[in-house]
């Protein structure tokens, strides 16, 4: 009789066990299930992006016979610079292919044609011409920029079993391209103007030079105002300042700007440092300013979270041999709290490199051809750059879309691995 209820109570706490059991282990495929889907939406996502965005570099080029003929670059011979630089190069590259295809005389065949070849051959001519005189009166066989239509055809965008009406060229088009393409005349090369232009209606001429330097301005004035200005914030309110109702509802304050949405400050921007100051308009200035104040409370809270890591002990083994509070701090508590700081402060540089809904407030959404040369140059930046191509009609820009956001998230990634190299350099165990 007495068996029975200890019997009773090993089955029951064998069945609780294996229940929890049961749980941790549905727990767990839960936990891996979700991973798992993590990482297939990751991959899927680079998948497409990188599968979107590689072809942009490269850029389809036609080889042309050109004849520089001295009467159109330089019909009075005095080999002046301005008189080379006003010629119609755009012409000798229609007249190489022209002759390619004598055939063709019509007017509107013609247009057609010439429409094969980028605007952007023109200036590389010149160029040429610019940078070597002597070329003028010779025949030069060279690989020129094909039109974007062109490129997304050649590089299998678009395809060309396709009806005419749904491409963006047409079957006479199509027939001197493969003509073309017999001869050995078409080739995908390196597309240097992805990474040396500025913006431009042209998708073969467009890049992201422009829109980097501007970044790189906006996050230098980022920079030298937002970290100094928030680890003296940080030690103050850490180390010097009362505890009180001012202090707490300074706190707080912060804190909550840490979540204001990033456009709130665009706005703040607008008003303030355009409207209230003058400064000039989409401007890496202005930029640098509103994302500093964007950025500002990020890197107080990372700061204090720092300062309060570092031991009690330091600070009052410091003040115990005679140094003053001041000495404490900048010699002592500081150095030890500084690769928290600096985590805190280039995760906040990251998050303010991909911010573009302040920067469109502020009028950097312009169409800014010229590389800036300085913070006061009107300039766009990287994640505008993104959102321009992405609006854009023409199918070459979905490709400089997607490279120009890997170029974006190859920047995250450096800043961050930077953030984790400057923490393993200067963290000191104590």
């Amino acid at each position: 009789m007495s068996e029975q209820p200890g019997r009773s109570v090993k089955e029951a706490v064998a069945r609780g066990i294996a229940a929890r059991y049961r749980k941790e282990r549905l727990f767990r495929a839960l936990g891996l299930g979700a991973l798992l889907v993590g990482l297939g939406f990751l991959a899927f996502f680079f998948y497409t992006l990188i599968g979107n965005g590689y072809t942009a570099l490269g850029q389809t080029r036609i080889l042309l016979d050109v004849e520089l003929a001295e009467e159109v670059i330089d019909p009075e011979g005095a080999r002046d610079l301005e008189a080379l630089a006003a010629a119609d190069y755009q012409r000798l590259a229609r007249d190489a292919l022209n002759r390619l295809f004598p055939d063709v005389t019509a007017r509107a065949e013609l247009r057609e044609l010439y429409s094969m070849v980028s605007p952007g051959a023109g200036f590389e001519l010149r160029e040429r011409v610019r940078d070597d005189p002597s070329v003028i009166g010779t025949t030069q066989s060279l690989w020129l920029l094909a039109d974007d239509d062109v490129d997304v055809i050649v590089k299998g965008h678009v395809d060309r079993t396709l009806p005419q009406d749904q491409r963006r060229i047409s079957d006479t088009e199509l027939q001197w391209l493969a003509a073309l393409e017999a001869q050995d005349r078409v080739d995908i090369q390196l597309n240097r103007y992805f990474f040396t232009a500025g913006a431009s209606t042209d998708p073969e001429l467009a890049g992201i030079w422009g829109a980097t330097v501007g970044s790189f301005f906006m996050l230098l004035v980022t920079l030298m105002l937002s970290f100094p200005l928030g680890v003296a914030t940080a030690i103050y309110l850490e180390e010097f300042a009362s505890r009180n109702r001012w202090t707490d509802v300074i706190e707080v304050n912060i804190n909550n700007l840490a979540a204001v949405p990033s456009i709130v400050y665009g706005l703040l921007g607008l008003a303030v440092f355009i409207n209230a100051f003058g400064l000039p308009r989409s401007a890496p200035l202005v930029g640098g300013l509103v994302l500093s104040l964007m950025t500002l409370p990020v890197i107080i809270i990372a700061s204090r979270a720092a300062l309060t890591a570092v031991p009690p002990s330091i600070r009052e083994a410091a003040l115990g041999v005679g140094a003053s509070k001041m000495q404490m701090v900048l010699h002592h508590v500081l150095p030890l709290a500084m690769p928290g700081m600096l985590t805190g402060t280039i995760i906040g540089m990251a998050r303010a490199l991909g911010e573009s809904a302040p920067l469109l407030m502020i009028g950097m959404v312009a169409f800014i051809v010229d590389i800036p040369e300085s913070p006061l140059d009107p300039s766009t930046a990287l994640p505008v750059q993104v959102y321009l191509w992405a609006d854009s009609p023409e199918r070459a820009f979905v490709e400089r879309t997607s490279a120009a956001i890997l170029v974006l998230l190859v920047f995250l990634l450096v800043m961050n691995a930077t953030a984790i190299l400057l923490r393993k350099r200067f963290e000191r165990r104590y």
